[in-house]
């Protein structure tokens, strides 16, 4: 068995394999973070060895909590496992939930605690080659055009996320700085 995930299956939570959780569709706890420079979002292009949307550019990062562990605890653990971030403590914004074909047979059903952090100054990465092929910083208005414009380039989430839950995620601050 791989990694085990938080899964709802008959009502009930319990561990899944996260693999299991894809290929079934099965509705499971996930988290996700977006790191924000002024009106800038740090973005990354997920490996392409990840066995879903490889290749394909994510908000800052994304995973799945441990059985045991927090969100919060989750956002800061995975900012550092997958951009080598340190010192930075996600706010919590909003939970979702979406359902997305992610591919090869995979279905993404999650219930997403999302977070946002502020990067004051330069920001330290080492991004994990494993997870992550490149990542680039891009002001928001500019990340909308470029969805709208080559939405096969992004992640499912990423569009749901920026469609649907933008105004809630990133906050007004964000949104009108970014329209002036």
């Amino acid at each position: 068995m791989g990694i085990t995930i938080p899964a709802w299956v008959e009502g009930e939570l319990t561990p899944v394999d996260k693999l299991e959780a894809h290929e079934k569709g099965l509705k499971h706890k996930a988290v996700s973070v977006f790191v924000v420079r002024g009106t800038e979002i740090l973005m990354q292009r997920r490996a392409m060895g990840k066995y879903h949307t490889p290749g394909l550019w994510a908000n800052t990062c994304c995973t799945h909590p441990d059985w045991d562990e927090t969100s919060s605890s989750c956002a800061v653990r995975r900012l550092s496992e997958e951009l080598g971030i340190t010192g930075l403590y996600p706010e919590y914004r909003h939970r979702l939930e979406y359902h997305a074909d992610v591919g090869n047979g995979m279905v993404e059903n999650e219930v997403v605690d999302v977070f946002l952090a502020h990067a004051r100054g330069p920001l330290q990465m080492q991004p994990n080659p494993d997870e992550v092929m490149e990542t680039r910083w891009v002001d928001y208005h500019d990340l909308l055009a470029e969805v709208k414009r080559h939405p096969e380039r992004f992640t499912p989430w990423l569009k749901i996320y920026l469609h649907n839950h933008a105004d809630t995620i990133f906050g007004p601050d964000l949104i009108i700085s970014a329209k002036s």
